[in-house]
C-alpha cells in the first residue's frame, strides 16, 4: 500500500459540489423561454457531468450540427452565470472532510473539466474554508480529463507525486484520468452518474457512497 498521501483532489459538479439544482433551475428556465414543458430534476442530474451540451441535447433534442445549438448552448451558459451558487452547496461530508485533511496537513484540491469561467465564481461565491491550494481547469492544461495532465500539474503545484495525491471523481474520465497519473482513485457513486453508467465498472481503487466515506479511505494511507 502506498504510504504518505499529500494531497486528496476532488472533480467538481457531482463530487465536491452538488451544483444540479442550480442547473436543473437554468435549464428548465430556458426551456420556458422557449414554451417547453420542464424536465425532471433527476433526469437533469443525470447529465450535470457531462457539460453544457449534453444538458442542451437533453432539453431539446438536438444535436450539435443543428444550427441553434450554439446559440442555446450560450443562453444555458449565461443563464448559469446569473445563477451560478443559488442552491449550489459541498455534498455532505465535504467541509468536515477539508477541515480534517487541514488538521492532518493534507492538502486539497480540484480538477475540473469546468471552465474557470465558472469554476472562478463559483469557489468564491461559496467561500470554502480552508482554500483549495490548487485549482486546475482546462483553461490550465492542453489536453483535459481523462488525460493526466490536470492531476500532473497539480502534483507540480502542491510539490507532491502523483502517487501521493488521492482522486475523487463521478465519472469513468475522472478514474482514467486518477490511474493514468498513477494516483489512488476514489469512485463517487452519490454524485452524477447516469442511469446506464456502473461506477463499479471503473475500477477504481475505491468506491464510496458518501463523502463522509472518503476520510476512512485517506486515513489508511497515513
Amino acid at each position: 500500500m502506498k504510504k504518505n498521501i499529500r494531497a486528496v483532489i476532488f472533480d467538481l459538479d457531482g463530487t465536491l459540489l452538488d451544483t444540479a439544482p442550480d442547473f436543473v433551475l437554468v435549464v428548465n428556465k430556458l426551456l420556458h423561454q422557449y414554451d417547453q414543458p420542464a424536465l425532471d430534476a433527476d433526469l437533469i442530474r443525470s447529465q450535470v457531468s457531462n457539460g453544457a451540451k449534453a444538458l442542451v441535447k437533453l432539453a431539446f433534442a438536438m444535436e450539435e450540427d443543428d444550427p441553434e445549438f450554439e446559440i442555446r448552448r450560450l443562453q444555458l451558459l449565461d443563464l448559469y452565470l446569473q445563477h451560478i451558487a443559488d442552491y449550489t452547496r459541498p455534498f455532505t461530508g465535504i467541509e468536515n472532510l477539508i477541515q480534517t485533511l487541514e488538521q492532518h496537513q493534507i492538502a486539497w484540491g480540484i480538477a475540473t473539466n469546468k471552465p474557470a469561467r465558472y469554476t472562478n465564481p463559483l469557489m468564491q461565491a461559496l467561500n470554502m474554508q480552508p482554500a483549495p491550494f490548487s485549482v486546475i481547469c482546462p483553461d490550465h492544461v492542453t489536453h483535459v480529463k481523462p488525460d493526466p495532465e490536470s492531476l500532473l500539474l497539480a502534483s507540480k503545484q502542491l510539490h507532491c507525486s502523483t502517487d501521493q495525491i488521492i482522486y475523487v471523481g463521478d465519472h469513468l474520465r475522472d478514474i482514467e484520468c486518477g490511474k493514468r497519473a498513477g494516483s489512488i482513485t476514489i469512485a463517487a457513486a452519490y454524485g452524477y452518474i447516469d442511469a446506464n453508467d456502473s461506477p463499479e465498472s471503473w475500477n477504481a481503487d475505491y468506491l464510496v457512497n458518501s463523502a463522509e466515506d472518503i476520510w476512512p479511505i485517506v486515513q489508511g494511507y497515513l
